[in-house]
């Protein structure tokens, strides 16, 4: 993996722990563009998402794995990852990534929202993106008054 930009890769492994979602592009088979906003955990040097078996973007993915991704701040000063990748999709038949990703982003799995995303009659799957290059930036001091 490439690393470029402000933060050295303790700093970048530092901001990945951060709870807003990846951006996520990649291409349809159709070759058009296409983004969606996934939950993510940054582990192994990949970012891990979680979505449905029948999620366009799994056959997306399995059409074409290269992809982009930007996880950054919403609020000003800005300040982000992002980079390119490749892209596998393997089965999550357990749900235990998803198990861990609504704890990280809702606090845990008691919500009406982690129900309907546990049933059991939902198939699921984890994406890893493995990052070829990683550039991060931070505007920090440039909008330090913002």
């Amino acid at each position: 993996m490439k690393l470029t930009g402000a933060w050295d890769r303790p700093a970048v492994d530092d901001f990945l722990t951060t709870t807003v979602p990846v951006r996520l592009s990649c291409r349809t088979p159709d070759e058009h563009l296409w983004m969606l906003s996934l939950w993510y955990l940054w582990e192994d040097d990949a970012l891990w998402c979680a979505t449905g078996t029948d999620a366009d973007v799994v056959r997306y993915l399995q059409a074409d794995d290269e992809v982009a991704f930007e996880v950054s701040t919403n609020d000003p000063p800005y300040r982000g990852v992002r980079g390119r990748g490749r892209a596998t999709i393997e089965p999550d038949e357990e749900k235990t990534l998803l198990r861990r990703l609504l704890e990280r982003y809702l606090g845990g799995t008691d919500s009406p929202l982690a129900e309907r995303l546990l049933d059991s009659a939902r198939d699921e799957v984890r994406i890893r993106i493995a990052p070829v290059r990683v550039h991060s930036w931070d505007y920090s001091g440039r909008m330090g008054d913002a």
